[in-house]
């Protein structure tokens, strides 16, 4: 019984004024990626406003496999040129 353990990837993203209904579209079609895990990130400023998101980001965690990795990426570029680009968000901001 051998057992394979592979290493994982993580990434926070957000991108600036993108819909809650975006991120969560964003998210269902990256966990169609097989071992793709994905969390939805609280806001964290502290007013209110009407053209800021809803979510401070996206945590996505995956193995790291070329193919894997190569799909996550390609994901991520097609939203990206349909809604603006993906930023990284710090630890510390979490």
């Amino acid at each position: 019984m051998s057992q394979t353990i592979t290493n994982q990837k993580q990434k926070n993203l957000s991108c600036h004024r993108l819909p809650l209904a975006v991120y969560r579209e964003v998210a269902a079609h990256l966990r169609q990626v097989e071992g793709v895990n994905t969390q939805l990130l609280p806001q964290k400023a502290k007013d209110f406003d009407y053209l800021q998101s809803q979510v401070g980001g996206l945590s996505i965690s995956y193995p790291d496999q070329l193919e894997i990795e190569t799909q996550v990426s390609s994901i991520l570029a097609y939203y990206e040129n349909q809604y603006g680009k993906w930023e990284t968000v710090d630890d510390d901001a979490l």
